[in-house]
């Protein structure tokens, strides 16, 4: 029996590390800066319209989100970043929550960062890059919005991305697009793979 992707359920929001399932089953989380479409990109995935409540500002998800998907892994929900309207005291609150997060290794199977493949990746991705490529599990990166790119830009673009977030051979760069679904299947695939799972 194949993966039925489109069976997730809400499981919890955690605020605290005491909240992280840990019940074995593989948990691949997402990343990706306030408004780069972490949750439409999730949506796309799962086949859902608003599954991943996509925020009317972003930012606001401050908690990590765990859902199960076909009751065999979790897909997490990392809260979004660099977005400049929250206080400090908020930004510090994300930061630790999330340095709970990747200090224990036994939780990610595996990450994916979501970019804008439109721009340079900013410091804040940088710095997300460091901590997945620290935590010494696989990721990859989807660079989202491909829509919105011209064919001659893509190529260009991509290499932009690889040399700014210092990404290496091993590491998957996914063109993407949320809106018409490109690179949908392949995401799905290497998902698939590091959950146990076949599609």
């Amino acid at each position: 029996m194949g993966l039925n992707i489109h069976k997730a359920e809400f499981v919890r929001s955690a605020a605290k590390a005491g909240d992280f399932p840990r019940d074995g089953l593989p948990q691949v989380a997402f990343a990706g800066r306030s408004n780069v479409g972490k949750s439409s990109v999730i949506n796309r995935l799962l086949g859902r319209k608003n599954f991943a409540r996509v925020g009317a500002a972003p930012g606001k998800t401050t908690h990590i989100n765990y859902f199960l998907i076909d009751g065999k892994f979790y897909l997490v929900d990392l809260p979004g970043y660099g977005y400049a309207k929250v206080s400090q005291a908020e930004k510090e609150r994300w930061a630790r929550l999330m340095e709970s997060w990747f200090a224990d290794t036994t939780l990610m199977t595996l990450g994916i960062m979501i970019v804008d493949a439109r721009h340079k990746p900013t410091v804040d991705d940088c710095g997300m890059a460091r901590w997945f490529r620290e935590s010494g599990r696989p990721f990859a990166v989807a660079a989202n919005k491909l829509d919105k790119l011209k064919k001659s830009e893509i190529e260009p673009n991509l290499t932009r991305i690889r040399e700014t977030l210092e990404l290496d051979d091993t590491v998957r760069l996914i063109p993407f697009s949320a809106e018409k679904g490109d690179g949908r299947l392949e995401l799905l695939t290497l998902i698939a793979e590091h959950a146990g799972e076949t599609l």
